[in-house]
């Protein structure tokens, strides 16, 4: 058996999963649009330049999981895979996905966003595990914390280990492992596997795929 780690936004998703809820909360009036929007895409430009402050995202991001019940989130969240995630998911993503899953390796989906947002996104492709920053609950509701280390950077190098060894697996316990990502804030995982795959990548995670010999995926050229 082979690993075979997917990123989700900008890697399988040609969008950011976690930038697309909020906008759509706006768009519910859940959320004051103007103010939201402003602060969504300073925190946005902040992870493509690699400077993002994980803490202070996740509590911004996480408040309105905290305000509402957890029956009316799973209510927006079906709305959002309705309307926004499912007709982006593209066939090319898919059959990555399957070409992987018909050759019997472990597969996981590997990403910052919380597991609130992502684990549906994980069942409409099939993937089985998920590894995602995890959301603290008080009685069935969320908190607006984190729970753990947030899965993001060199956090999700460690919670990918915690992840291997709850199932009794190593990556060195693997003939070949890869990794598919599009970001910069990934090559410390990138650097784990056997087989770095740079998916979509942005320009500082392209310059590192070419430096070091990486092959570089374009997954959504030719997409309308």
């Amino acid at each position: 058996m082979h690993l075979a780690l997917f990123d989700l936004d900008h890697t399988l998703l040609p969008i950011d999963s976690d930038y697309e809820w909020s906008r759509f909360l706006a768009r519910l009036g859940v959320l004051d649009g103007n103010d939201y929007e402003r602060e969504n895409n300073r925190f946005y430009e902040q992870y493509k330049a690699g400077s993002l402050d994980i803490a202070e995202f996740l509590q911004f991001q996480l408040a309105p999981l905290a305000a509402h019940p957890r029956d009316t989130l799973d209510r927006w969240h079906a709305q959002f895979m309705t309307e926004v995630i499912t007709p982006t998911i593209s066939h090319q993503a898919r059959e990555l996905v399957d070409q992987h899953r018909a050759r019997g390796d472990l597969i996981a989906l590997v990403t910052a966003t919380n597991a609130f947002v992502t684990a549906p996104i994980a069942r409409a492709f099939g993937i089985d595990h998920l590894v995602a920053t995890t959301l603290e609950e008080t009685d069935g509701q969320f908190t607006g914390r984190p729970l753990g280390t947030p899965s993001f950077r060199e956090g999700k190098v460690a919670r990918t280990h915690e992840w291997l060894e709850s199932i009794g697996k190593r990556f060195d316990g693997f003939e070949r492992s890869w990794f598919y990502s599009d970001s910069r804030n990934d090559i410390a995982l990138l650097e784990q596997v056997t087989d770095p795959v740079a998916t979509n990548p942005d320009p500082v995670l392209h310059a590192t795929a070419i430096t070091r010999g990486w092959p570089v995926l374009r997954l959504f050229e030719g997409n309308s």
